[in-house]
């Protein structure tokens, strides 16, 4: 799904909030949640303001690194961002992989590779100590520096072998709690969505944004409706 480029100048600044990707599915799972927090304000990808670079993610962990990259839209563009960061924390390997989830391995992206050394580093570890969790962590940053947080998990360990076609990552090696048997990539998108960790963050962060204390949320300064799902 294509994002279209847009006008920045055409936006109204008190009206809209930049989600830090490019990912158009993204933009669309962020904006579904948190419009019942916030409703009237529109909803845009970082990628449709502009080509900016990616900041360096130098935090040590989940929230400062949301936080970096929220931080950063915000100074690109003078609009309110919300940005995520999230990966699997192992508890054999002492929280790893942690914030390097996508590069454990040294490339980037490389899921096979990532997937592969974390096999090897649990290897002779029985399942009993193979508990793990995904976490996410989302910033919600405003103009004059407010920064409003949601965490969320997603139980589970991890497998001897991958199995699914569904997701990415270690979708493949985790086994959540909600769904026994399964793993991650073996569920359906829907089913995924529903347990996720970034869901669960989201929750936390729109239930955040519709307390009184809230800056933004209503655009009276009132609480705004809605179940934020």
């Amino acid at each position: 799904m294509a994002l279209e480029k847009l006008d920045p100048a055409a936006l109204d600044p008190a009206r809209t909030i930049v989600v830090a990707t490019g990912n158009a599915h993204k933009l669309v799972e962020i904006e579904t949640m948190l419009s019942a927090a916030l409703p009237g304000m529109r909803f845009v990808a970082l990628s449709q303001l502009g080509d900016f670079d990616d900041p360096d993610e130098t935090g040590t962990t989940f929230a400062e690194n949301a936080q970096i990259k929220a931080r950063a839209a915000v100074e690109e563009t003078g609009f309110t961002a919300v940005a995520d960061d999230s990966g699997l924390m192992v508890d054999a390997l002492d929280g790893e992989p942690g914030v390097y989830s996508a590069r454990y391995a040294g490339v980037h992206g490389d899921d096979a590779a990532n997937n592969a050394k974390l096999l090897r580093s649990l290897e002779g570890v029985a399942e009993p100590g193979r508990t793990a969790r995904f976490v996410s962590s989302i910033a919600f940053i405003e103009p004059d520096g407010t920064v409003t947080m949601g965490e969320g998990f997603c139980e589970g360990t991890i497998g001897f072998e991958g199995r699914g076609s569904f997701g990415f990552g270690y979708d493949p090696l985790f086994l959540p709690e909600d769904t026994p048997g399964k793993t991650m990539a073996e569920l359906m998108p829907e089913e995924k969505n529903a347990i996720s960790h970034r869901f669960h963050a989201l929750q936390d962060l729109c239930a955040k944004l519709r307390a009184p204390e809230g800056s933004l949320a209503g655009s009276d300064g009132s609480a705004a409706s809605g179940d934020c799902r």
